[in-house]
């Protein structure tokens, strides 16, 4: 019975530092991944701004002042600058 107390007690104390070392382990080394995942990247690459024309702005403050969004938005600004292409 001597024997079986000094016997737990290291066993215990070498457990405990392995536990302590490898959750040190774990937290101590988190690397940032270096390209971005699957789940990180865009779906759409997006396309570069590109300058808008006199038409264009006009057409959208139209728009704007009669209170039009959406599909009706869309299908004006499409209209009146088609209609401003014509003009030129």
């Amino acid at each position: 019975m001597t024997k079986v107390f000094p016997r737990a007690a290291a066993t215990a104390v070498a457990f405990s530092l392995m536990l302590a070392g490898s959750a040190y382990a774990q937290n101590a080394a988190t690397p940032a991944p270096a390209t971005p995942t699957a789940k990180t990247a865009p779906a759409k690459m997006a396309k570069p701004k590109t300058e808008r024309t006199a038409a264009s702005l006009e057409c959208s403050k139209q728009a704007d002042a009669k209170g039009l969004h959406g599909k009706e938005r869309k299908k004006f600004r499409s209209e009146c600058k088609a209609g401003a292409a014509k003009a030129n």
